[in-house]
């Protein structure tokens, strides 16, 4: 599966069946971690046969199912924190596809007390990521059209379009969408628009859809 073809399978997935991860997979999904971490500065893990971590009221009333493995995006309070854990942490995600895995985002719906114990000192909680073989594969939602997250690119290139139309796929919190990008030359940006929960996680998410099919990553 390529990059891609994860980006078109990738849907958020609540239920999971009780295979477990196969060590060869672990092994695969825990040195790209390893990687995204040493790039980003950030400390991004992941956690394996602990249904504790989504052992909460919010996860059952969230639908979370057969929960045991999830990812952490956590670290330091760097420039950019939020950002850079939706960026990495949708890396983390895509590369779970093309493994055979499925995902979701969580930022409410999980036992925070209990992965926070899980925090080295120092380090900030941002978000967590359910993984593991889908009951189902989820379904795709519907969304904005480019037109709605766009400016000044009603005439971009073709690898701005591929970028934008990547984006538009990426989750984000309650399906929000709360970004625009734009071009100026030959060079593209993408920002916040608007209130909305998230957003600057959503950004880093929605950046590492576009620079996937375009390319580039965009300023931002």
């Amino acid at each position: 599966m390529t990059l891609l073809e994860a980006i078109e399978a990738r849907h958020s997935v609540r239920a999971y069946t009780t295979d477990p991860i196969p060590q060869d997979v672990r092994e695969k999904l825990d040195a790209f971690a390893a990687d995204c971490s040493r790039e980003s500065g950030l400390n991004l893990r992941v956690r394996y046969d602990d249904p504790e971590g989504f052992d909460s009221r919010l996860a059952h009333y969230g639908s979370f199912r057969n929960v045991s493995n999830f990812i952490i995006l956590a670290g330091p309070k760097i420039a950019d924190f939020d950002f850079l854990c939706g960026y990495y942490g949708e890396k983390l995600v895509l590369f779970a596809q093309q493994l055979g895995l499925n995902t979701c985002w969580t930022a409410l719906t999980f036992n925070k007390k209990k992965v926070r114990e899980l925090l080295r000192e120092g380090e900030t909680l941002c978000m967590v990521i359910a993984l593991g073989y889908g009951a189902t594969q989820g379904s795709a939602h519907h969304g904005k059209s480019y037109a709605d997250v766009t400016e000044n690119a009603d005439a971009a290139p073709d690898w701005f379009r591929r970028g934008v139309e990547a984006a538009l796929k990426a989750p984000t919190a309650v399906n929000q969408q709360k970004f625009v990008f734009s071009l100026a030359g030959e060079e593209a940006s993408v920002r916040v628009k608007g209130l909305g929960t998230c957003t600057k996680v959503d950004l880093g998410i929605a950046a590492c859809h576009f620079e996937a099919a375009s390319g580039r990553l965009p300023r931002h």
